[in-house]
């Protein structure tokens, strides 16, 4: 197993499949994404899905079919994995150099593409759980692309696994790998009636063992700001500078809870866009709670600093625009828990003591979750996603594949 894995891994993360955030309305953002997709149809069909196909926008669908009885196959559920093939934006991901630092004994990892790149030990914790194993990285120069790659490769291998081992008796499986999860439109254009599982899940988490059952519930904010442009020889009491307004915004911010200074089930506002000049400037923001209540208080806030800012400008035209972006899973979830507890009792018979993790930020699974189709997230064993320190281990892989091979058993124990 540990060959196809990294044989897969490695050439998927070759692929530069980065997304964007500022496509307007093409999608997939980037059609470099489609080339992987393109790939992994071909991959499908090898190993004997038929049904495998990529459709205008780049989601890829395939079904491997029941080995059950006939009867015994319209009494399980159906269920599907899903990762996506987007990597993020924040960091390249062209010309990925993937390196192995086989039998890690310990320390910290430095990276040879760039030496300055360093995963230490004190700041990786999960590195204490690593010795003996096999640990793979970029060079330095490049994230890893390990999200979610390493998610499509275990993937992969599951089938793969499932078609080498016919006694292993699952029902219809569902596969789906999708575009541009990373800006936040991974399921745009999904088609969850066609994707045809009657629960799923996504293989996009981190640590060994996660299951992760809850996500932020998540909104986004724009300030607009519109001055009035003067020249600036002749501008006092005429001028009214949007790039100063927007500077008193952010600074009203100041004391408020932000990323970096939360962590755990902790909130935020994070301003993150600032763009314009000094006659229209834009500031965008997102707003993050696990509680709707934390959500809209977080609203709140934002319209009293509108208020406040525009009496202190009152030439200044200042408006608030706040979106729904997605809500947290868990709400869904509940709904039906069964499809967590197979989750972790799939990690358990993994030899893996199971976590039930929060995300701080989204997955596909919460929009899915949401239309209908309840979508908890398994880990990949990767670290440190979206930076050029980005790591993940040969054997935690192995663990993920796993996991999945005694998830689809479990339903049919459940069910037949």
């Amino acid at each position: 197993m540990s060959k196809a894995i990294i044989d897969r891994l490695f050439r998927y993360v070759k692929m530069d499949t980065q997304s964007r955030d500022d496509s307007g309305e093409k999608y997939p953002s980037t059609e470099k994404q489609k080339e992987l997709s393109k790939l992994l149809v071909k991959e499908l069909k090898v190993l004997g899905l038929d049904s495998a196909s990529m459709d205008e926008y780049g989601y890829v669908m395939a079904t491997l079919a029941s080995n059950l009885s006939s009867e015994d196959t319209a009494k399980v559920p159906t269920i599907g994995f899903l990762a996506h093939v987007d990597t993020s934006p924040d960091v390249s991901g062209l010309d990925v150099k993937p390196v192995i630092h086989a039998n890690y004994q310990g320390g910290d990892i430095v990276l040879p593409g760039d030496t300055s790149q360093i995963i230490r030990e004190n700041e990786n914790p999960d590195l204490t759980t690593q010795i003996g194993k096999d640990i793979i990285t970029s060079d330095g120069t490049t994230l890893l692309g390990a999200d979610n790659k390493a998610g499509i490769a275990e993937i992969m291998t599951m089938i793969a696994y499932l078609q080498d081992h016919p006694e292993i008796r699952h029902a219809n499986i569902k596969i789906a790998f999708t575009p541009d999860e990373e800006v936040g439109t991974g399921t745009k254009f999904f088609d969850v009636d066609k994707f045809g599982a009657d629960y799923a899940y996504t293989v996009d988490g981190e640590q060994v063992g996660g299951i992760e059952n809850e996500t932020f519930n998540a909104s986004a904010a724009t300030f607009t700001i519109k001055g009035i442009v003067v020249h600036p020889g002749y501008a006092k009491n005429r001028l009214v500078n949007a790039v100063r307004i927007a500077a008193d915004i952010v600074m009203a911010l100041e004391e408020y809870p932000a990323p970096e200074t939360t962590e755990g089930r902790e909130g935020y506002i994070h301003p993150y866009v600032l763009n314009g000049s000094a006659s229209e400037m834009k500031i965008k923001l997102l707003l993050r709670d696990f509680e709707l209540e934390g959500i809209k208080q977080k609203s709140h806030y934002l319209r009293r600093i509108r208020d406040r800012i525009a009496a202190k400008y009152p030439k200044a035209d200042i408006s608030l625009e706040v979106q729904e972006s997605y809500r947290n899973m868990r709400l869904k979830l509940q709904e039906k828990p069964e499809v967590v507890d197979y989750a972790l009792e799939a990690v358990r018979r993994a030899g893996i003591e199971p976590v039930l993790n929060i995300i701080r930020g989204g997955t596909d699974g919460a929009r899915l979750s949401y239309r209908g189709l309840l979508t908890p997230n398994i880990f990949t064993g990767g670290h440190s996603f979206h930076s050029k320190q980005e790591w993940i281990s040969i054997q935690d892989m192995e663990k993920t594949v796993e996991t999945l091979v005694n998830l689809v058993q479990i339903w049919v124990e459940k069910y037949s």
